[in-house]
């Protein structure tokens, strides 16, 4: 918290440049994806998806590989490129932001089960929001987690900010941060988070019965086996995948009571905490990323400097795009069908500008800073800057 962004952004780009591993006279990998796979948008199988149809193919490509300088200037460097089957694309970088783009679309929906809607947007608090599906893994799960760590890495390289809305909790444990067990519980299920919160504040028996009896009647809790009338919880409770599981052993037959309520609460808590931590899943997302960035530098960013250097902003800031644009022979930014183009955008929704700018250079979002406000030997813009306008082609028409 004591070094200013930028600064850590210049030093961040330094280490990178100085990390490259894959030199000019290396071609870079291709990989082939079929759009077919996915027509319509339907991902049938999640093995046919973008995201999967990638990880198999840079599966035995060495991460050196991929190690390229940040992309700058017009014709950037990216870590791999693609080849869409029956289509002819013309330059790299359409096809590979378009393919971040997709792949980001994959991951946030119900095709890949690494990620997961967070509960607490089925009563629209962080709605949207993703956490990463916390459950024991399969070796071939874990290869996708390490081509999620290793995309991110990408997506850092090649400053393509990706459009993916995870929740803070997830950018805590990427950098190592540890979780607050009250703020993160609450973002990230805040249903769970009331629960416990009662059995905290119950000041006397009568409330914990009252309590009690209220659960049982939406199904949760079960009768006291002393008192067969009496409902009472047991020591289990859902995962955030919706399986009951026991809190301590055995304990689908410990029934909670007076003397006892604490510790089911801190043992609900302490369920949410490791599984928003997923340790497996984090271990393998972070090997992955550690393939293509030296992880050193997370220990300088906070977690939501890591959000923005590789999220960038969830909405476009239209002053930051005027500022680098370019007017081409002939045109000048007070040029009336100019003006009339800005005061259109201005009326435009965050929606619609994400639509422009996915329109203009295949990436819904822009990244958050530019190389060249430093003035630095590196000034060169980051694509989509400078976004330019040009007259249009052949004679002048109407």
């Amino acid at each position: 918290g004591l070094i200013f962004y930028d600064t850590k952004v210049t030093v961040m780009n330094r280490v990178l440049n100085a990390t490259v591993q894959r030199t000019a006279d290396h071609a870079a990998p291709e990989i082939t994806l079929d759009p077919l796979e996915i027509v319509g948008g339907e991902i049938r199988c999640s093995e046919n998806s973008y995201f999967c149809q990638a990880a198999r193919q840079l599966g035995c490509v060495p991460s050196s590989q991929l190690c390229v300088k940040l992309a700058s200037g017009g014709d950037p460097t990216y870590a791999f490129n693609i080849r869409f089957t029956g289509e002819e694309v013309h330059g790299t970088s359409g096809s590979f932001r378009h393919f971040l783009w997709q792949v980001c679309k994959e991951l946030q929906s119900s095709s890949l089960s690494l990620l997961l809607l967070c509960p607490s947007s089925a009563v629209n608090k962080n709605k949207g929001k993703y956490i990463l599906t916390p459950s024991p893994i399969t070796y071939a799960e874990e290869q996708l987690f390490h081509f999620f760590g290793q995309l991110l890495g990408i997506a850092i390289r090649a400053d393509v900010p990706l459009p993916l809305d995870l929740l803070p909790s997830f950018w805590k444990t990427l950098v190592g941060e540890p979780l607050d067990p009250d703020v993160d519980l609450q973002e990230a299920d805040i249903l769970t988070y009331n629960y416990v919160k009662k059995f905290e504040n119950i000041s006397d028996e009568t409330e914990l019965e009252a309590l009690c009896a209220e659960i049982a009647s939406q199904h949760l809790a079960t009768e006291s086996p002393d008192c067969p009338n009496k409902p009472c919880c047991k020591f289990t409770y859902l995962s955030l995948t919706g399986e009951e599981v026991e809190l301590c052993p055995r304990g689908r037959h410990i029934p909670v009571g007076w003397e006892n309520k604490d510790v089911y609460a801190a043992a609900i808590r302490s369920l949410r905490m490791r599984e928003l931590q997923t340790p497996e899943c984090m271990t393998a997302v972070r090997a992955g990323l550690g393939s293509i960035i030296p992880l050193q530098l997370l220990t300088t960013l906070t977690p939501l400097e890591m959000e923005l250097r590789t999220c960038g902003l969830p909405y476009i800031n239209l002053e930051f795009l005027k500022a680098h644009t370019m007017y081409q022979v002939g045109l000048m930014e007070t040029d009336q069908h100019i003006e009339f183009f800005w005061s259109a955008l201005e009326m435009f929704t965050q929606e619609e500008l994400c639509k422009f700018i996915k329109f203009a250079c295949n990436q819904e979002r822009i990244p958050f800073t530019c190389p060249c406000k430093d003035g630095g030997p590196d000034t060169a813009h980051v694509p989509p800057y400078p976004m330019k306008i040009a007259p249009p082609d052949g004679a002048a028409g109407t």
